[in-house]
């Protein structure tokens, strides 16, 4: 399990996982991962509230806010945001089905995916300012959204079809079975409860119902899921996370 751990924080940050603590798995195995994804989610996001933390202080609560959701793209390396932003240019494009998938493997930006871009990271300034303001505990806040919406992202895996031939979704989208399902989501409630209290249970609650219909909503789409509509589900469930805590 420890392996399984270190290999999907490998697979969803930047940050320096040697390669030789997890090699001996093979990549198939990388589908009994998803039961960590609320543990990857977890770290990321306290050390984005670490970050916030130090600066507030010095720099007041809007640039602190800001810093941590700059924190969190370094330390994903943007991978969820470039999904969201794909997916954007893809859904809002009005063209039909497959030139959609087209668009989202195109690696030039439009102009729905900068807009997506530009609403997501200010909603995160912005509710997280809010929400330390209202003397929310900002580093249990950020560790919960960053641990729901990897949690809730398993619903758009479990018995769906994967829209492409191949890509990194395919590693996951239809090979997740309901036990692994199961044991994601409660863990991810558990511990949104544990550092929330019932306001994190709520909003998990919350989280998961938006996303489960946004996962309905692409499915309808595009005729699946692809590995960008999974990190533009991250990257919604965070925000929604946060607001569900106003």
């Amino acid at each position: 399990m420890i392996q399984l751990y270190l290999a999907m924080l490998a697979f969803m940050s930047r940050l320096p996982v040697r390669a030789r603590w997890y090699q001996s798995l093979d990549v198939k195995q990388y589908v009994n991962g998803i039961v960590t994804f609320p543990l990857v989610g977890l770290l990321l996001g306290s050390l984005a509230g670490v970050v916030f933390l130090v600066l507030q202080p010095g720099s007041g609560t809007p640039l602190a806010a800001f810093f941590a959701v700059l924190a969190l793209a370094v330390l994903t390396g943007g991978f969820h945001l470039d999904g969201l932003a794909d997916t954007c240019d893809a859904v809002f494009s009005a063209r039909s089905r497959e030139r959609m998938l087209e668009i989202m493997k195109d690696s030039r930006l439009g102009t729905h995916g900068a807009l997506g871009l530009v609403f997501i990271l200010l909603a995160k300034v912005l509710v997280i300012s809010e929400l330390a303001l209202r003397g929310q505990p900002v580093l249990p806040v950020l560790a919960s959204a960053c641990l729901a919406g990897r949690s809730a992202v398993v619903l758009l895996m479990f018995r769906q079809r994967y829209a492409r031939e191949n890509g990194l979704g395919n590693l996951f989208i239809g090979k997740v079975n309901g036990v692994q399902t199961l044991v994601t989501l409660g863990a991810g409630l558990v511990l949104a409860s544990v550092l929330l209290s019932w306001r994190g249970l709520v909003a998990f609650f919350i989280t998961t119902v938006v996303v489960y219909v946004l996962g309905l909503a692409l499915k309808r789409t595009l005729g699946g899921q692809t590995g960008d509509t999974l990190g533009a589900a991250i990257e919604a469930g965070e925000v929604i996370f946060l607001l569900a805590l106003l």
